[in-house]
């Protein structure tokens, strides 16, 4: 947090709690969830998950996936860059930044679709199954990202695997 001394603003509180109201769609959110991680490599997985919670301004997502990226090895320096990735593509592969163009795509659909160009370099860099999952885990963080962005879900208090 901040060193500085003047007070924080106060944390908002969630606008309701939906795993508890509604526990049978929570379960399945966290189960496609982990289908949707299957195959993929967990630097993509969490990498996607920020850019796509970036760009829906979901503070709750971002906080736990960049927590779980730094789990995962992934550098601070990377983390901080990827909301300007398009300036700063030397930190990455181009193979993240084919997943990171998808996710755009995917996420925004300013055309209603996603682009040939797009997904014609996703489809370079990842076999078929491997980018049925990585479509899969963009969709997926979009449905979270929804469910944060619309119950006011707090950042902050989440504790990544390694860190509990």
């Amino acid at each position: 947090m901040s060193t500085s001394s003047e007070p924080h603003v106060h944390e908002h509180t969630p606008r309701l709690a939906w795993s508890q109201h509604a526990p049978e769609v929570y379960k399945a959110m966290i189960r496609l969830d982990a289908a949707a991680r299957k195959g993929l490599d967990p630097v993509i997985f969490e990498l996607v998950k920020i850019r796509a919670s970036q760009i829906n301004h979901c503070a709750f997502c971002l906080d736990m996936h960049s927590k779980d990226a730094l789990a995962a090895g992934e550098s601070v320096e990377r983390i901080i860059q990827l909301s300007a990735w398009e300036e700063s593509q030397h930190f990455y592969t181009a193979k993240e930044i084919a997943a990171i163009e998808l996710t755009e795509a995917i996420t925004v659909l300013t055309d209603g679709f996603v682009p040939d160009e797009v997904y014609a370099k996703a489809a370079a860099h990842f076999d078929e199954a491997e980018l049925t999952q990585l479509i899969a885990a963009i969709t997926v963080i979009n449905a979270w990202n929804r469910f944060g962005v619309s119950t006011r879900m707090v950042p902050g208090h989440y504790k990544a695997e390694g860190d509990k």
